[in-house]
């Protein structure tokens, strides 16, 4: 059985708590850590921030979060900058409600294309299987991107009723 998944805006209390769990996914880096900590400052400090936060609550506990924002100098392209589910609460859905919370929230606001970027590692095989699984194609890979031997993966999606669906 699924737990009840509420999705709320960022509060400064959960800095430490996704910090926590960005750290124990093992996925990401020292540096991609502090960046990640670095848009949750932005979003925290500013009225009006690029970068729009969905946290994902079960039973009253932090479970994970997605940060979108629209891709400067387009019309309706948004960028998922992160998305973030503590081990703890793996495998209950809570990485599809943060994606269709966020692709909700662009549609209203008049997005129609979605980009996420991702590392060809292998260890982030799990995580193009979930944007594969929840509609996402694959629409480019640009070889050692990151480093030598580590590509970006870049997957869209569009939304409402786009032409180019």
């Amino acid at each position: 059985m699924n737990p009840l998944i509420k999705i709320r805006n960022l509060l400064s209390s959960d800095r430490e708590l996704l910090s926590n769990s960005i750290q124990k996914t093992g996925f990401f880096s020292d540096e991609e850590h502090k960046i990640a900590l670095e848009l949750i400052d932005d979003a925290l400090q500013k009225d009006n921030s690029d970068y729009h936060f969905g946290v994902a609550e079960v039973d009253s506990k932090v479970a994970g979060y997605a940060c979108y924002g629209q891709r400067p100098l387009t019309e309706s392209t948004y960028d998922l900058y992160w998305i973030v589910v503590d081990p703890d609460f793996q495998k209950h859905g809570i990485g599809k409600q943060l994606m269709s919370w966020s692709e909700s929230q662009i549609h209203s606001a008049g997005g129609t294309l979605v980009i996420a970027e991702t590392s060809g590692k292998k260890i982030y095989e799990p995580t193009r299987k979930f944007y594969l699984g929840i509609g996402y194609r694959e629409e480019a890979r640009i070889k050692d991107f990151y480093k030598k031997g580590d590509d970006m993966v870049i997957f869209t999606k569009r939304l409402g009723n786009s032409i180019y669906q």
